[in-house]
């Protein structure tokens, strides 16, 4: 690439302010996500992701828990938007993603989180559940890019995207840091809400990686530049079809990046469910790095599993 991050040439070319205002203009018949509720937030409407037209934020700070080439010795500059296109039954972040919790800012305001992260020393701007938030993403990007912002942007969200919104990102994210939930619909639709997941999943992973490659571009101290990380997280009973997932991530995105998170615990809706209200336990965590190994997938990362006192963990 000539220029880095990507979006300066955009923003020097008219381009993103471009994008933005077709974002914005979309809004009055909403389909950002899969769900295309078709509602006018710039009239006030609600769409399935309990969002309006301006922003909602539950915190922006430096995050120290991303894998090591987001977070750095620094932290990743996360920005947490409220609301989700999502209904995860377990959401970990469920006061957040399905309560609401937040605080709706401006345009400007959000141009200002951005400036005010990278001030304290963060090593990128990290999105987090930021698709139903496209429209102001753009906008507040090209404020804070008139303002000095230089960091890379990071898209980290639950992969049930639309595939017209990823390509409205086309040179604006750095860096994509999606989830690859599941490998069954109906498993997908009945703990997270999502109709139709592995289609729309798949359909944005394989936009996100014609966009920046296979290869994690890293700088002279090991800090993502560009590329792409897959997230999957482990859930009890082999609910999220591991296995399903590793063997399509290896034969449709050779060479990615994988991180298998064994962090699972029973929240919101599964406290005290019969199949998700326990810990993943070792033997589960192993044999989704079984499949991994398995297909081939060599880059990445694994967790040391959590477990009671006394019990063997897995290592990294």
């Amino acid at each position: 690439m000539d220029e880095w991050p990507s979006y300066l040439a955009l923003a020097r070319s008219g381009e993103l302010a471009r994008r933005a205002e077709v974002a914005w203009e979309s809004l009055r018949h909403c389909e950002l996500c899969p769900h295309c509720c078709g509602v006018d937030r710039l009239a006030g409407e609600i769409g399935r992701c309990r969002s309006g037209a301006l922003p909602r934020v539950a915190s922006w700070t430096l995050h120290p828990w991303e894998e090591p080439p987001i977070s750095g010795t620094r932290g990743s500059g996360t920005i947490f938007f409220s609301g989700c296109t999502g209904r995860c039954r377990f959401c970990q972040n469920y006061p957040i993603s399905q309560m609401n919790v937040g605080q709706t800012v401006s345009i400007e305001r959000l141009a200002e989180m951005m400036l005010d992260l990278q001030q304290r020393g963060a090593h990128n701007i990290n999105l987090v559940t930021s698709t139903h938030w496209t429209a102001a993403v753009l906008a507040a990007l090209s404020l804070a890019v008139e303002g000095g912002l230089r960091l890379p942007l990071l898209h980290n969200g639950s992969g049930y995207e639309r595939v017209e919104t990823i390509r409205l990102l086309d040179g604006v994210i750095d860096i994509w840091l999606p989830d690859a939930k599941y490998d069954d619909d109906a498993t997908a639709l009945r703990w997270s809400g999502f109709p139709a997941y592995t289609a729309h999943n798949r359909a944005a992973l394989h936009e996100m990686y014609r966009q920046v490659g296979a290869t994690l571009v890293l700088d002279s101290d090991g800090l993502a530049r560009r590329g792409m990380i897959v997230r999957h997280l482990v859930l009890p009973g082999g609910l999220a079809g591991t296995a399903g997932v590793m063997r399509w991530v290896a034969e449709n995105l050779p060479g990615v990046h994988v991180s298998l998170m064994a962090q699972y615990f029973p929240a919101f809706e599964c406290v005290n469910d019969p199949l998700l209200g326990r810990k993943v336990s070792e033997q589960e965590y192993e044999d989704a790095f079984a499949a991994l190994v398995e297909v081939g997938l060599e880059d990445g990362w694994v967790q040391e599993l959590e477990l009671p006192e006394g019990e063997a963990g897995v290592e990294e």
